[in-house]
């Protein structure tokens, strides 16, 4: 009778073995394979790595129905995004619940609503990220800088940065911080208008995050504006171009060292318009640089 070799085998759907043909390459022993790596059964080399997970990112388990598991983390939310919802009058199929079943979720709602900040700080870090929020919305800002000024805020609640200093103040500097920090042209007075508090509070927010948390802020320079300030007017591409020029020009230069850099921009778009005859007035460009027809005289006598 011939004797035959019993292996004592489990079963695991992750897990495949390896073809003859795709033995170790050490002491060509068995080769298994499963969801992260390739690995040999007898002297444990890893073959091959796979850590992409090339399956679908929603589970069935209906035929018809594909669920998937909620929205990602996010740092715009005080409790990353994993807060709970209560439904009112249709339960998840749709269906109409019944008036004893709705007053039970209504006194859920209440409860839960009571329950959902576990401390004042959790409170004012809640109300801080719903500022940031409305101001980035407000300003049109991408969600990449929403989700930099929410964690800049989280870094000023966690360092006591807001003691003595009001929830909205700190949530202006923070957006204002993340649009310095990614180099965009973004007036301090701008933010601070639709922050609906006065600049120079924001402005004081701003200095101590600068120095307390040591922001890689760059300087402001006109050139940096120009392109907006010349959509605000309409200006021709022309124009643009060459106020561009004239601003890179004065800030090669030195002039622009110590100025209002949105008005700076505006005197030379100003300047721009007078050479290619597109008479563009002192008030219209005063007025988009959120600067007084003064300043446009003052620098257009420096670009002279």
């Amino acid at each position: 009778m011939a004797t035959r070799d019993i292996y004592e085998t489990t079963f695991d759907e992750d897990v495949q073995a390896g073809s003859s043909a795709n033995q170790c390459p050490e002491c060509n022993g068995r080769v298994t394979t499963n969801a992260v790596e390739t690995v040999c059964e007898e002297c444990g080399l890893v073959v091959d790595e796979q850590r992409i997970d090339h399956g679908p990112e929603w589970r069935a388990f209906d035929e018809d129905e594909r669920e998937r598991t909620g929205a990602p983390l996010t740092a715009a939310r005080h409790d990353r995004g994993l807060s709970t919802e209560i439904g009112r009058r249709t339960d998840a199929n749709g269906n109409t619940l019944s008036g004893q079943k709705r007053r039970r979720l209504a006194r859920m709602r209440r409860e839960q609503s009571r329950g959902r900040f576990q401390s004042k700080a959790e409170r004012n870090l809640a109300h801080g990220l719903g500022e940031v929020r409305r101001i980035v919305s407000a300003l049109e800002l991408s969600e990449a800088i929403r989700d930099q000024a929410c964690q800049l805020f989280r870094s000023a609640q966690n360092e006591d940065l807001l003691r003595g200093r009001s929830i909205e103040a700190i949530a202006a500097a923070s957006v204002y911080g993340a649009c310095r920090c990614n180099g965009l042209s973004r007036l301090l007075d701008e933010v601070s208008e639709m922050a609906r508090v006065e600049e120079s509070r924001v402005a004081n927010a701003y200095k101590t995050l600068n120095e307390e948390l040591g922001l890689p802020a760059e300087p402001v320079s006109p050139s940096m504006f120009v392109p907006r300030l010349a959509s605000d007017l309409e200006c021709p591409d022309e124009t643009r171009q060459r106020a561009r020029t004239l601003a890179e020009q004065a800030e090669e230069r030195g002039v622009t060292t110590g100025v209002h850099p949105a008005g700076f921009a505006a005197a030379c778009l100003y300047k721009a318009g007078q050479e290619q005859g597109k008479w563009v007035t002192q008030s219209d460009v005063a007025a988009v640089g959120n600067v007084t027809p003064t300043t446009i005289r003052t620098h257009h006598e420096t670009l002279d």
